[in-house]
């Protein structure tokens, strides 16, 4: 068997260097809703229905969001078709089938999404797709899918490589990171959750995140995720490639030829302290995110959990600004008003689907620490980008208390020191004036300002 998997690298190398799609699908981050977040494995057909009209009649269709994603749990425990070996929906969960539901989600003007995982179950224990590839893309296009999310659940042991590259998430890699750097190569490393045997360690292939100059396209991660992409490739149907590879083995290095996206590290929870966590991760591979291809930070969880006001402002705005898809993870009919306000921000939305300027913000100023400094407790507090409509610019307070912040702008490289600006308060709508030299703002604890810059004035 691993022989056969060796000489079908190959085969499947990437042949150009980003995606492009019949359409421009995944050209932008894809918006819309995905149910684990706030169902798990409790999915069926009426959630599904429910996010949808709910995602039309509070305003987000109109705002942009237009894929509709159920997460696992959705098919057949039991297994395959015995004949056809397709996969089966869960008959009690989806009394319409997969296609049925689908068609309900297309007649009200949205798109539908699947999931599915790169291994021999899922993450939650049903059927996968690893071997099945072509089967399971035929049939998701049969079925009307528009967006297939794809996970790294257990993967057997002979398509597991045998080093890996160094992750800094500290989800992921307990041992042996310091400030984003692998002290040891070989420290203890789980290399697949819910992977057989379920406590193989695995070494790293080399020191040095987030690029430590391996080719990881060759290696068997971006083996197995090349084939699905090959497969629904294949189809009749153009379908967004959403790669759900905790960022394994440097995927926004390779992943571009491959999907429309890729997960950068573990998964997210409603914790102010993971979100800081995944923030601080991201500000280091923003330059890896232009059109066609787009480091996904993880689902958003305005409306779960604990968050204040301020902290869901803050995930949302960088989650914006980085241009990582922006897919709704909550119960849309619950959201408060702040909430609704927050996901519908005209401006941010804006740049994150602006259609001139694909790159994402990044960082130019670090604030607290010293720039380039790794911190999940204190990330990059100043960041800018370049849009349509001007420059954005975001202050992040992650202090627990108020505090007064400058965005400089001899310090932002999209603007000229000397000049005067336009600003407007993002939040707010708010026109500021016009603004020489610097923007000084009060920035509440766990709050991010955002400003839109430009155009000059006198």
């Amino acid at each position: 068997m691993m022989s056969q998997v060796a000489a079908f690298i190959f085969l499947v190398l990437p042949a150009v260097l980003a995606l492009e799609r019949p359409g421009g699908v995944g050209r932008l981050p894809a918006l819309g809703w995905n149910s684990w977040n706030i169902y798990g494995c409790n999915i069926d057909e009426a959630k599904v229905l429910e996010a949808a009209n709910g995602i039309i009649d509070l305003g987000f269709k109109d705002a942009g969001y237009e894929y509709i994603i159920p997460d696992d749990c959705w098919s057949d425990l039991d297994g395959r078709d015995p004949v056809t070996f397709q996969l089966r929906p869960n008959a009690t969960k989806f009394p319409d089938g997969i296609k049925g539901t689908a068609d309900q989600v297309h007649a009200l003007g949205l798109k539908y999404g699947i999931y599915s995982s790169a291994g021999e179950k899922t993450c939650g224990g049903y059927p996968a797709s690893l071997g099945y590839e072509e089967i399971d893309a035929a049939t998701f296009a049969s079925w009307g899918v528009d967006y297939l999310k794809y996970d790294n659940c257990y993967v057997p042991e002979y398509w597991q490589d045998d080093c890996l590259a160094c992750n800094a998430d500290p989800t992921y890699t307990p041992d042996g990171v310091v400030n984003g750097s692998c002290t040891s190569a070989t420290p203890e490393v789980k290399l697949y959750p819910f992977s057989q045997p379920s406590d193989t360690l695995f070494p790293l292939c080399a020191l040095g995140w987030p690029t430590d100059g391996v080719n990881y396209t060759a290696k068997y991660t971006a083996l197995r995720f090349r084939i699905m992409q090959n497969a629904l490739e294949s189809q009749n149907r153009t379908i967004l490639y959403s790669l759900c590879e905790w960022g394994t083995d440097h995927p926004w290095e390779w992943a571009n030829a491959t999907g429309n996206s890729w997960r950068t590290t573990n998964d997210i929870n409603p914790a102010w302290e993971r979100i800081l966590q995944i923030l601080n991760l991201n500000s280091f591979i923003t330059e890896y995110g232009d059109f066609t291809g787009h480091n996904d930070a993880d689902m958003l969880e305005v409306g779960n959990g604990d968050l204040t006001v301020e902290e869901e402002r803050t995930h949302f705005a960088l989650w914006a600004m980085m241009k990582s898809p922006l897919i709704i993870g909550t119960n849309v009919t619950n959201l408060t008003s702040d909430g609704i306000e927050i996901l519908q921000n005209k401006g941010l939305l804006a740049f994150n689907q602006d259609s001139v300027y694909g790159r994402p913000a990044g960082p130019y100023k670090w604030g607290v620490n010293e720039d380039w400094s790794f911190n999940s407790t204190f990330p990059a507090q100043y960041w800018s980008g370049a849009s349509s409509n001007g420059t954005m610019v975001a202050m992040f307070n992650p202090f627990d208390y108020s505090m007064s912040m400058t965005a400089s702008y001899a310090e932002i490289p999209q603007l000229d020191a000397g000049a005067c600006y336009s600003v407007t308060d993002v939040w707010t709508g708010k026109d500021m004036g016009c603004l020489d030299s610097n923007v000084t703002m009060t920035v509440e604890a766990h709050d991010t300002a955002v400003l839109l810059v430009g155009p000059e004035c006198s």
